[in-house]
Formats: C-alpha cells, structure tokens, sequence
C-alpha cells in the first residue's frame, strides 16, 4: 500500500538558463510529496514535481529515498536527517517567493540544463543565496523529464482534478440558480402586493388629502381671524411696554446721573482731604528723620564722652598708685633721714618735688572732678532731652498711626464707593442692553407684522381673482344651459312639426336619428373636443343650422343629444371638487346606436382642477330616455393667473 500526503504546491519563480539560450525568468509550479509504502518493505520517498501552467507538456520529477538523501548529504555536505529535509527545502521555497519582488533578491531558484531546450534533457535546480562576495549554493537537486507515460500519467490526474473542480462548479451553479429563482419569484410576489398596498394608498392618500385640504382651509381663515386679533393685542401691549420702559428708563437715568453728581463731589472731597493727609504725614518724617539724626549725634557724642572718662579713671588709679609708692618711699625716706642725716637735704628735695607734684595732681583731680561733674550734668540734660525726643517720637508715631487708620478708612471708604460707581455702571449697561434688545424684538415684531399683512394682501388678491374666475365661471354655465334649452326647444319643434306632415295610419314609424335631423348644436361639443370650455363661448359666432347639418352629415361615429327641459335645471353655487353636467340623452333602439359620450371624452385632464358640478334633474320627455350622459367641464390649475383665451383654445 502506497499513500501520498502533499507537504507544497505553489507558484515559484525560476530563471531558466540553457547551453546557447539567454536566461529567462518563468513561473514554475512546485509539488512537494512525501510517500510511504509498507508492502513489501515500510519505506518513505519524497517526490519534488516541477510543472507549468501554461505548458502542460513541462514535466520534472525527483523521487529521493532515504539511501538516496545519504549520498546527497555526503556530496552537498547537509546538516539535516531525512525526517527534516522537506520543512527545510519548503522554507527555502518560501524565501525565494518572499524576495520575488525586490530588486536585488537575496535568494534566487535556477533551473539550468545541459541542453538547448528544457525539453528531454536533465535539469539542475539550485537554490542559490546572493550576498556582495559571492552566489553561494545551499541545495543542488537533479530533476529528470518526464517520458510519455508519467506526461501522460500527469495530464489524466489533471483532467481528473479539472473535472471535480468542474462538477463542484456546476453544483454551485445550480443552487444558486435555484436560490436566485425563488428569491426572484418572492420578490415578484412582494412587488405585487407592494404595488397593490401603495395603489391603495395613493387612493386613501387622495380621499384623505381632499378633507384635510377643506378642513385646513377653514382652520387657516380661523387661525388667519386670531392671528390679527392677537397682532393687534401684540401690538397695543408693546406700545404700553415701550412707553413704560421709556419712562422708567428716563427715571433711573435721572436718578443715575444725581448719584453720580453726588458720588463725584464726595471724591472730590475725599481726594483733597488725602492730600492734606499726604502733605501733613510727609512734614511728620521730614521732623521724625531730622530728630532721629539728633538723637543719633547725641548717643555719638555720650559714646565717646564715656571713653574719655574711662581714660581718665585709669589715669586717676595710676596717679593713685604713684602717690601710694611714693607715701611708702616717704616712709622709707624718712626712716632713711632718721637713720642718715647726711641724706637729709636730699629727702628734702624729693620730698618737695614730690609735694609739688602732689599739689599739681591734686589740682588735676579736681579739674577732673569738675570736668566729671560737668560731663554728668551735660549727661543728665542729654538723658532728659533723649526722653523728651522719644515721648515727641512716640507722640508722632501715635498720630502717625491715628493718620494712616484714618487713611485706611477713607481708602476703603473709596475703595466702596467705586465698587458702588462699578455696580451702578453696571446695572446702567445692563439696563442699557434691556433697552437694545427691547428694541431689536420690537423691529423683529413689526417685521413679522409687515410680513403678514403683505400675506393678508396677497391672500385678498388671490380671493378677488378666485372670485372674479368664479363668476365667469358661472356666466359660462349659465350661457351653455341657455344654449342647451334653446337647442332642446329647436329639437322639440322639429320633432313636432314631422309628426304633423306625416299620416299616422299609412307610413311606417320612424326613428329620429342623429344623421337625418338638423341638429343645431355647438360644433366643438359634437366633434368629440377634449377642450375646457371659454368664458368667450357666449360671444363667439356660429354658423347656421344649414351649415351646422351639412357638418354633422359628413362627420361619422357616436354623437351627443342633449334633452334637457328649461324648466326643471337646478343648479349648485357651492365649489364641489369633481364638477360634472348631468344631462338626459335618449337611444336610438331602432338602429341600435347607444347615443352618449364615447370613453375618451371621459378622461380627465391632469393640467385642470374642477370647478363645479351642474345636475340636472331632467324629466322623461318621452318613453324612450333611459340612459344619461356626463360631461366635465374643466378649467385650468392656475386659479390665481389672468385668464387667457389661448389657453382653452390651442392654436
């Protein structure tokens, strides 16, 4: 048992070099199988196929079993088992479909034959890498060409796979067709009845759109009456609002400007009040800075009197000391003058200038004193006056202080009154933009009102010339019923007068026809004329009956008898949306002609609404008027426009 499980199968490309050929760049099909036999031996083959597409007779096979993939990693020195080799050839695949697009791909297949052509000799196929040095080859493999038998071979497992493709294909096509059909005949039945329910209602559309249509032009002239009932209320209260606001504008104004009249001399005030202020705290520190000065030359002048009596103490105690000394040395000496006489007059010498050195100290240290007394006396003054300048600085500074509490109030005071000045401005702007947008919806309102009142005389023209359509609409209706009475009348004559001349016992009765008697009606009304019917009808000229005969001879088809009595025609002032003239017309039984309107004369026209409806009630003339006939008469849409006579009659 053999079983084949396929690892690859794409499109790869391949340059193509042959002996004598230039190289070419072609698309290859590569199929990758691994197959496995277990009778007689269990065994594995890898078998590489190259093919192309567009040639089915371009056919390499390589079969490489295990013993075969030995001797290829001896010569090719591979570093991979059987097991691994085709993962690894289909990723190298897999690189050279990657590096296709590039400009300078990285790794390249080459097919390269001995031969002229890549037809019955065989191929190597290298999978070679590019680097800048050199082409470096990582797999050499020998492909052999297919003989008849495996081409032939080949092509029958093709057509095989084309045929299943094929099969596959048409049963798809198949459903879908089926799927596609019903989906068809569903949406058609969908169409239909979606056409049905919209014929519906367009039908209940139009019912629906003529009662609203009556109904809305009621509520419009009701909404219309309310409408200039309300602008005019509108219109009395903005007028008692403008005053009121003009009034109290002027008010506030007023008292505004007092306010501010006010505020301004109180700052006024307040302002020069500060600058005395300023002017009596800048006197203050020019005294307090000349006084501090004084204070400071006095501590100076202390300082260094302090020093000189320092220096004079020490003076003293070394005079002292010396005078001490010499008391001693007096001692001495005078035990000296005891014991030797002949030093006497030498004791005496010092002794006396020693006196008189004493003398003169002591005359020192009462000058001294003196100056000591004086300095302390000069000290003391200076203390007092030191005292007297700190409880005039302390005064100052306390009214110093009253000074700039003083000034904090009025700052705040002022600090107040511009909040005040602020709000008040303000409250100004605000009452002033109040007053802009009082006046802006004010104009807007009388813009609204113009605009209605420009609608109200739009609306009255439109009514007048409705109106004045109305009446010539009614001097028209009037006109042909007058003229179908006198026709009728004619008729009646006419018939009268044959049923004298002829004997009533010997000739055989005979039917009035349309073609024999002479008919005198209106010529656009017989020939079967689509046309709404002129104002200008009653003054337009006719030919006579002689002329009127001789027409309706020559004419063919159905025409129109009117039977109508002038003494029962009723006739309907009101607007009906559909108008109608219901007119009697007999049959001639005799010649079996059905005497009323054909269909086409039926047929309502799109570019016209109806005016009125006409009935009349006729009474049966004689034994044989069974059937009526209707007739429209049309006018044209445009109920507002002028009229214009070549309108209702073309050309």
């Amino acid at each position: 048992m053999a079983a084949a499980e396929s690892l690859f199968s794409q499109l790869v490309p391949v340059q193509a070099k042959c002996q004598g050929c230039e190289e070419r760049r072609i698309n290859v099909r590569v199929n990758i199988e691994l197959q496995s036999t277990t009778n007689p031996i269990h065994r594995k083959d890898l078998l590489v196929r190259l093919t192309d597409d567009s040639d089915p007779f371009f056919l390499y096979n390589l079969v490489i079993s295990e013993e075969d993939f030995q001797s290829l990693k001896l010569q090719q020195s591979l570093l991979v088992d059987f097991s691994a080799f085709p993962q690894r050839f289909i990723d190298l695949l897999q690189h050279c479909i990657q590096e296709q697009n590039k400009d300078i791909p990285r790794f390249l297949l080459h097919l390269v034959s001995s031969g002229p052509n890549l037809d019955h000799t065989p191929a190597f196929l290298n999978v070679v890498e590019t680097n800048p040095f050199k082409h470096l080859t990582h797999l050499s493999l020998k492909f052999l060409p297919g003989n008849d038998a495996e081409i032939k071979k080949f092509l029958a497992t093709c057509l095989k796979c084309v045929k299943e493709e094929k099969l596959l294909l048409e049963q798809k096509l198949r459903k879908t067709d089926e799927d596609l059909t019903r989906q068809l005949n569903y949406a058609q039945q969908s169409l239909s009845e979606k056409s049905r329910e919209l014929d519906k209602l367009r039908n209940e559309l139009a019912s629906k759109t003529a009662s609203l249509t009556n109904k809305y032009t009621q509520e419009l002239t009701n909404e219309k009456e309310k409408a200039l009932q309300a602008q005019a209320q509108y219109q009395q209260q903005n007028e008692q609002q403008k005053r009121d606001l003009e009034s109290l504008h002027q008010k506030t104004v007023q008292q505004l400007q007092n306010r501010l009249k006010e505020l301004e001399n109180v700052n006024k005030e307040l302002m020069e009040r500060r600058y005395k202020g300023d002017s009596t705290v800048r006197e203050l520190k020019a005294k307090l800075s000349g006084i501090e000065d004084e204070c400071q030359r006095a501590n100076q002048e202390v300082l260094s009197l302090r020093r000189e009596n320092a220096t004079l103490d020490a003076e003293c105690h070394e005079k002292e000391k010396l005078v001490n000394q010499l008391q001693t040395r007096v001692a001495v000496l005078e035990q000296e003058v005891k014991s030797k006489e002949d030093l006497v007059t030498r004791a005496k010498e010092v002794s006396d200038a020693t006196h008189e050195q004493k003398v003169n100290l002591e005359k020192n240290i009462e000058k001294k004193q003196i100056q000591i007394g004086n300095l302390e006396t000069t000290l003391k003054s200076l203390s007092s006056e030191l005292l007297k300048a700190n409880e005039i600085i302390k005064k100052l500074q306390g009214d110093v202080k009253t000074l700039m509490s003083k000034l904090k109030l009025k700052n705040t005071v002022t600090i107040q009154q511009e909040k005040l000045l602020a709000e008040k401005e303000e409250k100004l702007q605000k009452e002033q933009k109040d007053l802009q947008e009082a006046e802006s919806s004010l104009q807007a309102k009388e813009q609204e009102v113009c605009k209605l009142q420009d609608q109200l005389e739009a609306t009255v023209q439109k009514l007048e010339e409705s109106k004045h359509l109305l009446k010539t609409n009614e001097n028209v209706i009037t006109w042909l019923n007058k003229q179908l009475n006198e026709i009728q009348m004619t008729r009646k004559q006419e018939v009268s007068g044959t049923s004298t001349t002829s004997p009533s016992g010997t000739t055989p009765r005979t039917g009035i026809s349309p073609h024999s008697m002479v008919d005198s009606r209106i010529p656009f009304l017989n020939s079967g004329l689509g046309y709404p019917i002129s104002p200008l009808l009653p003054f337009q000229s006719f030919p006579d009956a002689v002329a009127i005969k001789s027409i309706n001879q020559q004419t063919s088809g159905q025409k129109v008898q009117f039977n109508v009595q002038p003494q029962e025609t009723n006739r309907c002032s009101d607007l009906q949306p559909g108008i109608t003239v219901m007119t009697n017309h007999p049959t001639n039984k005799e010649n079996g002609e059905n005497m009323g309107l054909e269909a086409k004369y039926l047929k309502k026209r799109e570019d016209s609404i109806p005016l009125r409806r006409l009935s009349q009630n006729t009474s049966h003339n004689t034994g044989h008027l069974k059937s009526t006939a209707l007739i429209k008469t049309q006018i044209p849409a445009k109920s507002a426009a002028p009229f214009r006579p070549s309108a209702y009659f073309p050309g």
